[in-house]
């Protein structure tokens, strides 16, 4: 399971450091906003039921002190009072005396409804007693009934029960408290929830609170990106710089800007770039000399192998000679086809190739086929000429005919070279790249650095070059060149 979700994490794990940073960033954000939510919304719930409870406290002290002075009037006064309250208003509750208990329709159950139920009914039996007879459940404006007839708020005169009753729009649950005064005499008391505490279920996130989490990641999110990406280009210059490599002289160094870390490593790269840049002038000019020091005792010797009597040592000695002269060209040769001193460009591998194939012909009839399309790719002219090349040559050398088949996508430029060759052994296989290696030994022409030249100049634009025997017969070369 951890293998599964590391391997998703790295699917969609963008690829660039500024990508990866946006999305580190994002994520941070995301989780502290929704820890700083989280405890802004206890916090808020917490305060909401704390108000509630108060709330409901103070409407049940106000109902046990309606209910006292109720108790405190002869009989004969009570309608009077009630009477009196309908028509005059100036109370907080509805208020009436029936014959009977009047059954409700609840609202459902919630934690808030049971602890503000409870708190309620602590009032009343503190202040009324705990022997009373009490009823109390909250209901909806829609369920409440009044009276002994059971009527509904709109059966009434607006000035009967709205007022006390209704809070529009918000029409928040009604209190609804009937108490035994007397046997066969109930007093019922309703009140509408005052606001803001107007609901008895969780409080969702106010819409305020959403509004400015977006607000905030829509206000920052652009403004961090254009700083990271600022902050990030001189490392996109200088894996360009990297990748390319240019080492002649006309080229300037790398602007060291950015932050102290960013402009260590480009001094470093550009430290790294003249020693590179005079390591390969040494080199070519140390093969150079070599070059023009051997050709003279070479033919010094040449010239005092023909004195020689013996014709069985003057021809051993001239086989020698040739030798000799085969491995200098060899090492100059090599040193000319690895030679990077070319900047990157667009190469059109396309139209390379299909030029490459004519001139492979046998008459009218192609030895070379290409198939497939590419986009161009930035790679160093030459060095892909000379390659492709040297692949070319040894697949109609030693195959007669050749197939190139070019497969392109996004991220990478494969290059397959197919012929009908021999193929090679599976044991000579591991050293196919080795400088000098030939497996047939009567073909005098080359020097076996072909496939080593092409292996270097894959490897210098940061691709790979493999040979595989073909499961129907022939060998199977395939140049992968990344886009990246």
């Amino acid at each position: 399971m951890g293998q599964r979700l590391a391997a998703l994490w790295r699917r969609w794990l963008p690829s660039s450091l500024l990508g990866r940073v946006l999305l580190l960033t994002l994520l941070a954000m995301a989780a502290a906003q929704i820890v700083s939510s989280a405890a802004w919304i206890a916090t808020f719930r917490a305060q909401q039921v704390e108000g509630l409870v108060a709330t409901t406290r103070n409407l049940a002290q106000s109902a046990a002190a309606t209910a006292r002075f109720f108790n405190s009037l002869p009989t004969e006064y009570r309608h009077i009072v009630l009477d009196q309250l309908r028509n005059m208003g100036g109370t907080r509750f509805f208020v009436s005396l029936n014959d009977k208990l009047i059954a409700m329709k609840p609202l459902p159950d919630s934690d808030r409804k049971r602890l503000v139920t409870a708190e309620v009914r602590s009032v009343l039996h503190r202040r009324l007693g705990n022997q009373i007879n009490l009823h109390v459940e909250f209901v909806d404006p829609a369920d409440v009934r009044i009276l002994n007839s059971e009527l509904p708020l709109d059966a009434l005169p607006p000035s009967w029960a709205h007022y006390a009753l209704t809070l529009e729009p918000l029409n928040p649950p009604v209190l609804v408290t009937q108490i035994e005064v007397s046997e066969g005499e109930w007093l019922y008391l309703a009140a509408a929830l005052p606001a803001p505490y107007v609901s008895l279920d969780d409080e969702s996130v106010p819409d305020q609170q959403i509004l400015f989490l977006v607000v905030m990641i829509a206000v920052l999110f652009p403004v961090l990106a254009w700083l990271i990406r600022q902050q990030t280009r001189p490392l996109r210059k200088l894996a360009k710089a990297t990748r390319d490599l240019p080492l002649d002289d006309s080229q300037p160094p790398l602007a060291e800007q950015g932050s102290a870390e960013i402009v260590a490593v480009t001094r470093s790269f550009n430290a790294m770039r003249r020693r590179l840049h005079s390591h390969m002038r040494d080199r070519e000019q140390l093969f150079r000399a070599i070059s023009h020091d051997l050709k003279t005792p070479i033919t010094r010797l040449r010239l005092r192998a023909d004195l020689i009597d013996d014709d069985t040592m003057r021809a051993r000695l001239e086989g020698d000679l040739m030798e000799l002269e085969l491995l200098v060209k060899g090492a100059l040769q090599s040193l000319k086809d690895t030679d990077i001193h070319e900047n990157v460009e667009s190469v059109d591998i396309e139209r390379l190739v299909a030029r490459m194939a004519e001139a492979y012909r046998d008459g009218d009839e192609a030895l070379v086929t290409v198939r497939g399309h590419s986009l161009p790719y930035r790679g160093k002219p030459l060095a892909l000429s000379r390659c492709l090349g040297n692949l070319l040559d040894n697949a109609v050398k030693y195959g007669e005919r050749a197939v190139i088949t070019l497969e392109d996508s996004a991220d990478r430029l494969r290059i397959r070279v197919d012929d009908r060759g021999p193929g090679i052994p599976e044991s000579a296989l591991p050293h196919i790249f080795d400088p000098y290696y030939r497996l047939d030994r009567q073909h005098q022409e080359g020097h076996g650095l072909g496939l080593g030249i092409a292996r270097n100049i894959a490897h210098n634009h940061g691709g790979e070059l493999a040979v595989d025997n073909r499961p129907g017969g022939g060998l199977r070369v395939t140049l992968d060149l990344p886009r990246r």
